[in-house]
């Protein structure tokens, strides 16, 4: 919850003077923050200079993950530029509401309102609810700023006493943040996970936002679990529920990779078998790992594990996945710097990258220790193979 209050916070740069200053720092750069600021102080309240200059701030970390053209209009706090759902990724998941047929959704704990947004603009009328005055209220602003107030009522309210049954979808995304960081336990979420779960099945069709680490023992038998990976990073998972969401029609695990979008349907497959590396490394994507559907991917590649609790795929062949990126391996040396120091100066390798799974090796570590130096570039995985430290040298296929 946030310790701002709308009235000071959000009121001020919602008035003609507050949008005028807006628009006048636009972009303003950190070095040019001061002069900007005691020259403005000089025509206007110092109050609202302040909360001018740190909206902009806000807008200029939010242009990441919203886009310019929508940051730059928008209204943020600290904690909503912090939690918001990425616009590619609350894209995806609106589509695929439409999708399953929804036409009016329940955005509970809808923050600033990012996903709403979304929604909205894939034609889904949207109550979006949350507690928290200040975070309400810039939903609020948020939906007026891009033109979508007729799509978006914004209700202040404890979610758990919101009748939702008049909307024919729900998509909850508790708070997973607490006053020490992190919440890992998904019944300390707020609302608990339990809650949100028992709220999904009474619901026509409903989506759950969780943490991407919670684990599969967690994931409730009614829902279909997908991961979502943007740009290579893991951002989240969601449980989708009812027949219409899919749930059992072909896999209860998805991962899903954007852009695109790619999505990876689980097949139910054992455990790929050990098989010495061969010309090719193929390192799956976050969503693929986290979703368990690494056999998946070894299968579709004619490969199998490097090592029984390592998540790379060996193949002796090179195929084009958007699941793993692939890597062809040169050399394959048991763990030992001095050698890796040797072989990177007789290739001039000055450009290293280095990646560990299974190593308690820091990269930054090995790259003082070998000092590379030379015109050309390479890449080494700190693993195991059946069981032994091993050194895989190699370039991206």
């Amino acid at each position: 919850m946030n310790d701002l209050d709308p009235a000071t916070f959000l009121t001020p740069l919602l008035t003609p003077e507050g949008r005028a200053l807006l628009d006048e720092v636009r972009g303003t750069e950190p070095a040019r923050e001061l002069a900007v600021a005691t020259r403005l102080r000089r025509a206007h309240p110092a109050g609202l200079v302040s909360a001018v200059m740190a909206q902009d701030r806000l807008r200029q970390r939010a242009a990441v993950k919203f886009g310019a053209a929508d940051a730059e209009r928008m209204f943020f706090t600290p904690n909503g530029v912090e939690q918001s759902t990425r616009t590619t990724v609350a894209t995806y998941r609106a589509e695929r509401m439409r999708a399953l047929g929804a036409t009016s959704v329940a955005d509970l704990c809808c923050g600033i309102g990012g996903d709403a947004i979304a929604l909205a603009r894939a034609g889904i009328r949207v109550l979006a609810v949350d507690r928290d005055p200040l975070t309400a209220a810039v939903a609020r602003a948020n939906a007026d700023a891009l033109g979508l107030a007729d799509l978006i009522e914004v209700r202040e309210a404890d979610v758990t006493e919101v009748d939702v049954s008049p909307y024919d979808a729900v998509f909850v995304d508790p708070a997973r943040r607490g006053g020490r960081g992190r919440i890992f336990d998904p019944e300390a979420y707020s609302p608990p996970l339990s809650w949100a779960v028992a709220t999904a099945l009474k619901a026509p069709r409903a989506a759950l936002k969780i943490a991407p680490g919670i684990p599969h023992e967690a994931v409730p038998a009614e829902a279909d679990a997908e991961w979502i990976s943007d740009g290579g990073d893991v951002k989240e998972a969601v449980l989708w529920f009812a027949a219409a969401a899919g749930a059992g029609a072909e896999s209860s695990v998805r991962a899903t990779l954007l852009p695109g979008p790619h999505t990876l349907h689980g097949r139910g497959l054992p455990d790929p078998g050990v098989r010495p590396p061969g010309r090719y490394l193929y390192e799956p994507d976050g969503a693929v790992i986290r979703a368990h559907l690494v056999a998946e991917v070894a299968e579709d590649l004619e490969g199998g594990l490097i090592d029984a609790t390592i998540a790379y795929v060996t193949a002796d062949e090179h195929h084009v996945t958007p699941y793993a990126t692939a890597y062809e391996i040169t050399d394959q040396l048991p763990f030992n710097v001095k050698k890796l120091r040797a072989l990177l100066r007789e290739r001039e390798v000055g450009i290293l990258t280095v990646k560990k799974r299974g190593s308690a090796v820091e990269p930054e570590e090995l790259r003082k220790k070998v000092k590379p130096q030379g015109r050309n570039s390479a890449t080494v995985f700190m693993t195991r193979v059946a069981g032994a430290p091993t050194m895989l040298i190699g370039h991206p296929a």
